[in-house]
């Protein structure tokens, strides 16, 4: 495993569209189809990277915080599963049943998606207004697995708060780190 920063799409992006299979519900998913009506927030994850797991609660704590305020969030892996079985489409069920995710998780066989949103880590996440136009990419807090910052999701929580208010959201903003994304040979 190595680590990686995001590479930060350029903010005012259209969101690259999907159609990607939902590991948990069987269901087919479109961009389109679970947009926010205020954000929708989409981050690529997976299994087994120890910075998604050790932000995976503060991650379901975010969702839970805004999803009643019109905000969706959905997760995408991927990773190659070839070489990286544990971050296969079963797995990811159960993982996601583990974790409680509240959103759905995305199977991103093709890895197609990955690079339509230029994501090069996980954890990664994107910030889209309800225009689905880019406002926020980066970190979610600049906690780090045994670096002893508490998990806040401040960065993307800052985020969303401003897009809720109406208030323009701050071009600071840090590049996510983490695992890279496992990329077929």
């Amino acid at each position: 495993m190595s680590y990686v920063e995001s590479n930060m799409l350029p903010l005012g992006s259209e969101a690259p569209p999907f159609v990607l299979p939902n590991t948990v519900s069987g269901e087919t998913i479109r961009l389109v189809d679970i947009a926010g009506e205020k954000a929708t927030v989409v981050m690529f994850l997976c299994n087994h990277c120890p910075y998604v797991i050790h932000v995976n609660q503060e991650i379901v704590r975010v969702a839970n915080d805004y999803q009643n305020k019109g905000v969706a969030f959905v997760a995408i892996s991927s990773n190659d599963v070839a070489n990286y079985p544990q971050d296969g489409p079963d797995e990811m069920k159960i993982h996601a049943e583990k974790e409680n995710y509240p959103f759905p998780y995305l199977y991103d066989e093709s890895q197609n998606v990955a690079l339509s949103y230029d994501a090069a880590c996980t954890p990664d996440f994107y910030v889209f207004d309800k225009d689905l136009r880019l406002t926020y990419r980066g970190r979610l807090d600049d906690s780090r697995p045994k670096s002893g910052t508490p998990l806040t999701g401040k960065d993307l929580r800052e985020a969303i708060d401003a897009m809720l208010k109406g208030e323009a959201v701050s071009d600071k903003q840090y590049p996510s780190g983490g695992c890279n994304i496992k990329w077929k040979k």
